[in-house]
């Protein structure tokens, strides 16, 4: 007698130049020992350090797990959309190649959400040395990490939506893909939960996170939020309602303070930068230069 789809995953896990073989090597000795359907599809989106390639090979010598290597990098968007038409079984659990295993029932615990539309896990944070407790990213993550509680999340189910875990159902995953206009980084995953709500499709998180123990250095965190703000700018219009930068900047209605801030960030911008990413960061300038450059993007590209 076939299993039913209920006990049927697909582990999809987007991955660029990053070594992940202990997440997968985790993921699937949790799923060898819950005795179900599964597979693990890693595509790997036209990676440029072949080191990391080269290791992430022995992925395929894992069963029911296959490595899948793009030339060219198709984006956030597009590379999901392809791993959930790769996929075979009902049910698809997407987790970021960064993510680190926390659970030793992770995945029996989707299973016994199913069957489901779409569920979210969540994320907890954790450094593992002191050094990247100093990091700008682990510090603006923690700091995050309270809203990050499945109760939480729950309040505002569409705008809380992270596909560094989520499940969704396949055949939901492809009436319902990513928007691959999206290539750079940030929001595919907002947009996503946009679509969701537009189309009532229910939401139900969970505390069930991966740990998110990987933190980049400070400067190519801030080159990484800088893209994200032009991502937010380019979209602004599907966003709007989706953003809580976006909707402080749309309640400001007095010409005078948005002309100040500006002016702050062209005067101190830079040095804003500069601490940002040297080795003493501080939060509250984070949030300043983040206001002060999407509102340059404003003022630059709209006159």
């Amino acid at each position: 007698m076939a299993q039913r789809s209920e006990n049927q995953l697909s582990i999809l896990i987007p991955v660029y130049n990053h070594v992940c073989v202990e997440l997968v090597t985790r993921l699937h000795q949790q799923a060898v020992a819950l005795d179900i359907d599964f597979e693990i599809v890693v595509a790997d989106d036209g990676s440029t350090d072949q080191a990391c390639i080269d290791t992430n090979r022995a992925i395929s010598n894992l069963s029911n797990c296959r490595l899948i290597e793009r030339k060219e990098n198709a984006g956030r968007a597009a590379i999901r959309n392809f791993l959930a038409q790769q996929s075979q079984y009902a049910y698809l659990l997407y987790i970021d190649s960064d993510m680190t295993v926390i659970s030793p029932d992770f995945i029996s615990r989707y299973i016994a959400c199913l069957p489901a539309t779409v569920v979210d896990g969540g994320v907890a944070i954790s450094a593992s040395t002191p050094e990247q407790e100093q990091l700008l990213r682990y510090r603006h993550e923690k700091s995050e990490e309270p809203r990050h509680t499945a109760h939480e999340r729950q309040k505002t189910p569409y705008q809380h939506l992270h596909t560094a875990n989520i499940l969704v159902s396949r055949e939901l995953m492809l009436s319902y893909p990513f928007d691959e206009r999206l290539r750079n980084y940030g929001y595919e995953d907002v947009l996503f939960g946009k679509t969701l709500r537009q189309n009532r499709i229910p939401i139900t998180h969970i505390d069930n996170p991966m740990g998110f123990c990987t933190f980049e250095q400070n400067a190519d965190f801030v080159a990484k939020t800088e893209e994200g703000l032009r991502t937010l700018y380019q979209f602004r219009s599907e966003l709007r309602g989706y953003s809580r930068l976006l909707t402080l900047v749309s309640g400001i209605h007095i010409p005078a303070i948005l002309w100040l801030m500006r002016l702050w960030h062209q005067v101190f911008g830079a040095t804003e930068r500069r601490n940002l990413c040297g080795s003493r960061p501080y939060l509250l300038v984070f949030k300043l230069y983040r206001l002060g450059y999407y509102l340059s993007l404003l003022k630059n590209r709209e006159g």
